[in-house]
């Protein structure tokens, strides 16, 4: 008589192949893309300071030549990762439901089944979207130099840009929409990062979901607010 010995995976692989595993590196990720995201949006927020604040944060992270480059490319993998994993995890709950599972719990208790837990995988695409409609249209949009220039090099005038484009209705309305989503996407994305991360205590469970909702929704604002002050106000003049 023998015995198979099935081969345990190593821990690596157990992360990529594992519904456990998936989700910790979808949290990990989602909390990684959510910090870049209030660096962003802080960066944005200089437009009140002025044309010249702005642009000189924006001169400034280009000046910074290889390491920009590298950085970047290092949040597109995170962002390509994130949606990959994403889109595998809902494909594997799906395949899971059409075998007889009709309901779904979290390891934590009481389900926080809700608008955006359901919603996910819709807001998570087309947040994906955007970003590539973001980049076209920012980074790579119409390149126009300021008056001012720093230490004698030519600055971007990228407040000229953002009041041209958040003009537009459909920029800043349409904008202003995905940053919803946005809020959506990260108020159970946050709760669901820390849980794959063992934060599953009851007593902090209720905590976290709150402060998901709340950095969701402060993030959300913090965004919005900039098209719809330059589509209502006309910007900086």
């Amino acid at each position: 008589m023998s015995t198979q010995v099935r081969e345990k995976q190593p821990l690596w692989r157990q992360l990529f192949t594992s519904q456990i595993g998936k989700k910790l590196l979808t949290g990990l990720t989602g909390l990684g893309l959510t910090l870049f995201v209030i660096v962003h949006m802080a960066g944005n927020l200089s437009y009140f300071a002025g044309n010249e604040a702005y642009n000189a944060y924006a001169h400034k992270l280009l000046s910074l030549g290889p390491l920009l480059y590298i950085a970047e490319l290092g949040l597109l993998a995170f962002f390509v990762f994130h949606i990959v994993l994403g889109v595998n995890i809902y494909l594997g709950k799906r395949k899971a439901r059409e075998q007889g599972y009709k309901r779904y719990k979290t390891a934590g208790g009481q389900s926080k089944q809700s608008l955006s837990s359901r919603s996910m995988i819709v807001t998570g695409v087309i947040l994906g979207v955007f970003l590539v409609l973001h980049l076209v249209s920012f980074k790579f949009g119409a390149y126009y130099e300021a008056a001012e220039s720093i230490d004698g090099k030519p600055v971007r005038d990228l407040a000229r840009l953002l009041n041209e484009k958040f003009q537009s209705p459909l920029y800043a309305f349409g904008y202003s929409g995905v940053m919803v989503l946005l809020a959506l996407h990260l108020r159970h994305g946050i709760w669901s990062a820390f849980q794959s991360l063992g934060a599953t205590n009851p007593r902090l469970t209720p905590l976290i979901y709150t402060l998901g909702a709340l950095v969701g929704l402060l993030i959300a604002v913090g965004f919005f607010i900039l098209p719809l002050w330059i589509f209502f106000t006309g910007g900086n003049a």
